[in-house]
């Protein structure tokens, strides 16, 4: 029996969860015997995996209005491609992930046509947590067929709205491993027995180098000074951001080290294993820090014509900006965000969660209440079971 499915994802961490979803999916059909080919949009993540990669949409992302002005024209120009190629070679199904923006478009266009394709959406828009405007949702109900909902909050909201979900849970609980003793991981990374890791994360999208990276760096000189065992790394995601993080390691004078991104799988559970805090801005990096138990402080600021935008114009709220947060709808991590993204503030509240147990108590303590609304393990196999069943 022969089954082609094609997938729908862009960004660095759309990339990730595609390529988990996809060995998932090649898991089960072969447990039924069926030849399964998988395409579409992703990333190089993706492709090990064994997906015919249409184009490469990792690169092209962006959060904000003034940010994504200049993706625009690439991203129709592969919506259009891709709308082509799904109505020239129907699959059996379509998967769309995370994405928002041109998933949604190409959700809607594709029901609306003739073409009768399953739509499945995994990792929806976090519409319960964020509201734009006079409260409308996206007309992602109306295109999907079924949702695959991570959070227990996300699929009560769609469920509400009538939307055939399924709560699968979030599926970096199946990442989540136990880390190498500190010893260990100390050998590994060749550093002193008395050097613990300062762990920055602050970029998956080209503007977040220019409106993250800086201020992160200044907190982490000034960490360096007050703790010199500290040692800085910070895992990069995509190849072209190297040699930014190099040069923003001279320019501020933090020793440190860049890792690779075909060294980031390999070296990972060392550093987390190390990291007495955690830098990053707002992502799915925060619920992966949270699952080990690392503290971090988030923060993240756009342009200000975004900002005004989107506050003045569009009316978009949102209470915190970390799914950590969100999950919970409490502070559980430290946030600073526009004009709270500032290194003095960022500094002191660090050296806070170095210094107070009580700072670490809090946290640990919102971290268990986290892991009860993510799920229990097998989240992807789950979702993957569900797809392949439907079109068998």
């Amino acid at each position: 029996m022969n089954k082609k499915i094609f997938i729908s994802t862009g960004e660095v961490s759309g990339d990730l969860h595609g390529s988990l979803l996809s060995k998932a999916l090649f898991d089960e059909a072969k447990k039924k015997s069926i030849d399964l080919e998988i395409c579409g949009l992703g990333g190089e993540t993706m492709r090990k995996e064994g997906v015919k990669i249409l184009q490469n949409t990792t690169s092209i992302s962006a959060i904000g209005i003034w940010e994504a002005l200049p993706l625009i024209i690439p991203t129709i120009i592969i919506q259009k491609r891709f709308y082509k190629l799904l109505k020239k070679y129907p699959p059996d199904c379509l998967i769309l992930i995370d994405y928002m923006g041109p998933n949604i478009k190409i959700g809607t266009k594709l029901k609306k046509s003739k073409t009768k394709i399953p739509i499945f959406y995994y990792i929806a828009p976090q519409e319960w947590a964020w509201r734009v405007g006079n409260n409308t949702t996206t007309n992602l109900i109306n295109f999907s067929d079924k949702i695959f909902a991570i959070f227990k909050k996300e699929a009560a909201f769609y469920k509400k709205r009538g939307g055939n979900v399924l709560w699968v849970g979030h599926p970096m609980i199946d990442l989540t491993k136990k880390l190498p003793l500190k010893k260990d991981a100390r050998k590994y990374l060749n550093l002193r027995p008395d050097q613990n890791i300062l762990l920055l994360m602050p970029a998956s999208r080209p503007q977040e180098l220019k409106y993250i990276l800086p201020t992160f760096m200044l907190v982490a000189r000034e960490l360096q000074q007050k703790y010199p065992s500290l040692i800085v790394y910070i895992p990069s995601c995509r190849k072209v951001f190297d040699d930014r993080f190099r040069k923003a390691f001279r320019k501020y004078q933090v020793k440190g080290k860049v890792i690779s991104q075909k060294d980031n799988a390999r070296l990972k559970p060392y550093i987390y294993s190390l990291t007495k805090i955690a830098l990053c801005k707002s992502g799915t990096v925060n619920m992966e820090l949270a699952l080990h138990g690392i503290p971090q402080i988030v923060g993240y600021r756009v342009s200000k014509v975004t900002a005004f935008i989107a506050k003045r114009i569009l009316n978009f709220k949102v209470k915190f900006i970390s799914p950590v947060n969100l999950l919970v709808n409490k502070l559980i991590i430290p946030e600073f965000v526009q004009r709270d993204f500032d290194a003095k503030k960022i500094f002191y509240k660090s050296c806070k969660l170095l210094e107070t147990k009580s700072e670490k108590i809090k946290i640990n303590k919102g971290y268990a209440l986290l892991k009860k609304e993510l799920g229990e393990e097998g989240v992807v196999q789950r979702a993957a079971e569900e797809i392949i069943n439907s079109i068998v």
